[in-house]
């Protein structure tokens, strides 16, 4: 090993000379405290190391020792349901071992090597495989199957498969490449900063659904997609993620807390468990993977937790799984870039971040996507990327969320306002928007209604009249604004109030189908358009404000799924016969 010593400490960064045959990225052993460390930049011998642990009581002259491997992730059964810290160590594990008085330096294995789990084969001696194939599962938890792959980069023919119970560090299969036999593990390792290889990428035109109206009618998000959730404190960023985590149409989800409050993470670790998986009714922690990195450990290990998550997150994408991945926030990933590029006396960029920043966030955000998988077959898996972004004071003209934006094809814009109307999801209608909306019209009208981007159109197009409107009311009072106004104001207002607004947790309002979505714009917009006939008949405004109807459109969004058709029937058949009734106390 290669091992050098120890000449300045700067905070988390160490930098180490004699270290002639490390390479970039290596991760090494600082001192006799074994703390773990990346290299991140090389001078001839010199070496910049980022320290993943505290370093208060470091001092030049202790031994720095190269493993001579990046940093890498444990990737096999005992993921799901557990919770680590930036560079995969088991947080329940080190608690055992360690206790409350938790030391620096601890290594944990990232997976349980002692536990037995039942390998089922899926192929036969004699099978000829290569990378990505399936030889196995193992049934990790009740709603995850976990599959056991064909290790990157070998092929050949299967000389021996096995049946049974095994722990992670046994051989379950034996493949042969034509020149020497190969032992295959139920676990594998895999290099966090490397994007795991898949045959080809597909269009995103399928969507996420989430059952959060204001998202999958308005500003929908692709399976495979990207999406930032910017907003200051306050505006609901953690309920939005909990609400997608909980409700989106993901086989997986992978939670990263990067740099977030202790006691907002404290929350995350003891609200998912609690959390009820609405497809099976057990704790959604069985299909969640949970990474906790609070804003008090070293800056550092931010970065660490985010490339952990996304290669966990493609990993249960090679299976063929739909994976959506929470990053919470990517501003404090940032910030740790800003401290990591001051402490290595780089140029800076616009407002002290690096100048590479744009290009770092792009790295991460890119590994997501829809595609086909390395294998025999055609399998299709999906990871979706939803990073939220903490733009101080909520001004997202600031570079982190800049740089976010250039990449994101969805922006979730939550306004501080809307929160302080207690408008939730505060997602602003006026600025947010979605790219995979011309993508999705196709899977819309086969999948939701035909006439859907109409619905979402005439939707826009009134919130968009309304905001024009609201000025006017503003400056010269409703009085000023002509019978058709008012009653584009009034619908625009059921729009926001009725649709947009929606209860998490409400059991009902929490979810929403498609098909209750298009029943609930299309009852809004046929009291809109059934109105404003009759005011072209010469009905009276007022009558129309006031419409009994009115209230029932509002509580259709409490209806059980079970009930929408009758109640949607009911509430046409009761606006006919008040629109009638309005016209003619108005012939009278």
């Amino acid at each position: 090993m290669n091992k050098g010593i120890i000449t300045k400490v700067a905070g988390p960064l160490v930098i180490a000379d004699g270290m002639r045959d490390a390479n970039m990225f290596d991760v090494v052993r600082v001192s006799s405290q074994r703390l773990i460390g990346e290299i991140i930049e090389m001078h001839g011998e010199k070496a910049s190391i980022q320290v993943y642990e505290e370093t208060s009581g470091l001092g030049p002259g202790e031994t720095v020792e190269s493993t001579g491997a990046p940093l890498s992730v444990e990737l096999g059964p005992g993921l799901i349901g557990a919770i680590y810290d930036g560079i995969q160590r088991p947080l329940n594990e080190i608690m055992k071992v360690a206790g409350t008085n938790l030391k620096r330096g601890i290594d944990v294995p990232s997976l349980d090597h002692s536990k037995v789990w039942h390998f089922t084969p899926v192929v036969k001696k004699g099978d000829s495989v290569k990378a990505g194939d399936v030889l196995g599962t193992v049934q990790e938890t009740n709603a995850v199957l976990h599959k056991i792959m064909v290790p990157n980069k070998l092929s050949g023919t299967v000389e021996s498969i096995a049946e049974g119970d095994f722990t992670i560090d046994d051989a379950v299969a034996v493949i042969n490449d034509g020149s020497k036999n190969t032992d295959v593990k139920m676990y594998t390792t895999w290099p966090v900063r490397v994007g795991r290889p898949y045959k080809r990428k597909l269009s995103p035109d399928i969507l996420l659904t989430t059952g959060q109206r204001p998202i999958d009618t308005l500003f929908p998000l692709a399976k495979g997609g990207v999406a930032a959730v910017p907003g200051p404190f306050g505006s609901g960023k953690t309920v939005v993620q909990h609400q997608l985590a909980k409700w989106a149409s993901a086989d997986i989800i992978v939670y990263i807390g990067c740099g977030e409050r202790g006691n907002e993470m404290t929350d995350v670790l003891n609200e998912f468990p609690e959390l009820k998986d609405p497809r099976t009714g057990n704790s959604l922690m069985e299909r969640t993977v949970l990474i906790a990195n609070t804003s008090d450990m070293p800056v550092a290990a931010r970065e660490a937790s985010i490339y952990t998550g996304i290669t966990i997150a493609e990993y249960f994408r090679d299976m063929g799984y739909t994976v959506a991945l929470m990053a919470d926030s990517t501003s404090r990933w940032a910030e740790a870039l800003r401290e990591m590029s001051g402490r290595l006396e780089e140029m800076p960029g616009e407002e002290g971040y690096p100048a590479y920043l744009g290009s770092r966030l792009a790295q991460f955000y890119e590994r997501a996507g829809r595609v086909i998988v390395n294998g025999s077959g055609e399998t299709e898996g999906a990871l979706s990327v939803i990073g939220a972004v903490s733009p101080p004071g909520g001004d997202i003209s600031e570079p982190v969320s800049q740089a976010t934006l250039r990449i994101v094809k969805v922006f979730w814009g939550l306004d501080a306002n809307l929160a302080y109307k207690r408008h939730f999801p505060a997602i602003n209608w006026l600025t947010s928007y979605s790219l995979y909306t011309d993508q999705l019209k196709d899977w819309y009208a086969e999948n939701a209604a035909p006439d859907f981007m109409e619905l979402r159109s005439r939707l826009m197009a009134l919130l968009q009249d309304e905001s024009e409107l609201q000025e006017i009311v503003n400056l010269v009072g409703m009085d000023a604004l002509s019978a058709p106004d008012r009653l584009k104001l009034e619908s625009a207002r059921s729009i926001r109030e009725d649709y947009l607004h929606q209860n998490a947790f409400d059991p009902t309002d929490t979810y929403t189908s498609l098909k209750k979505q298009v029943l609930m714009m299309r009852a809004i917009l046929d009291y809109y358009d059934k109105a404003l006939d009759a005011l072209n008949k010469g009905a009276d405004i007022e009558l129309l404000v006031n419409l009994p109807v009115r209230e029932r459109i509002g509580r259709f969004k409490y209806e059980a799924e079970d009930k929408i058709n009758s109640e949607a029937e009911q509430i046409e058949a009761q606006l006919e016969s008040e629109i009638d009734d309005v016209l003619k106390r108005s012939d009278d």
